[in-house]
């Protein structure tokens, strides 16, 4: 009787240890928003490292045109929406994630003027479909925001995206 004692502060010690060995799940909880191709949400559970771009815009181009000129930048909506998710994706993949870690992501639209300059939601919307919510390249909704504004930083440009991802 005189070991139980320190037979319970072995097991007790023994419990603790193991407890700071275990790992926490960092998964993302998804809140799917049915039918529709954006999440309601995301849960991010402490501990989960997270990776957050800054804005990202379309490549250039056509270097030999000016910065007010959306040519400069491929152009249309649609164009520059798949070049500024290509650049994202190389930067995730810099990092170490891939754009099925991608949890959530602001967009910013500018008028088109290719579109009566007005903004082509329809054209983000199909590039996002390319990269997003989609079974052959990448299951995973986004929590989304999506913001028309007068302009970007230069003139020519149409879209960019920032976009906050979780490392597995």
């Amino acid at each position: 009787m005189k070991f139980l004692p320190l037979l319970i502060l072995l097991f007790l010690a023994s419990c603790a240890a193991q407890q700071g060995t275990e790992q926490a799940d960092t998964t993302p909880v998804r809140i799917d928003r049915e039918g529709s191709p954006i999440l309601k949400g995301v849960k991010i559970p402490a501990g989960a490292d997270l990776f957050i771009s800054s804005g990202q815009v379309a490549a250039v181009a056509n270097d030999s045109l000016p910065d007010s000129d959306v040519m400069r930048y491929g152009g249309y909506t649609l164009t520059q929406s798949r070049s500024t998710l290509q650049k994202i994706e190389g930067i995730l993949q810099e990092a170490g994630l891939q754009m099925q870690d991608v949890v959530a992501m602001t967009v910013y639209l500018a008028p088109d003027p290719n579109n009566g300059d007005r903004l082509d939601f329809a054209a983000w919307s199909e590039a996002y479909s390319e990269y997003f919510n989609n079974p052959e390249t990448n299951p995973n909704k986004v929590a989304r925001t999506t913001i028309g504004v007068a302009s970007l930083a230069r003139q020519g440009l149409l879209v960019e995206v920032e976009v906050i991802a979780v490392y597995p």
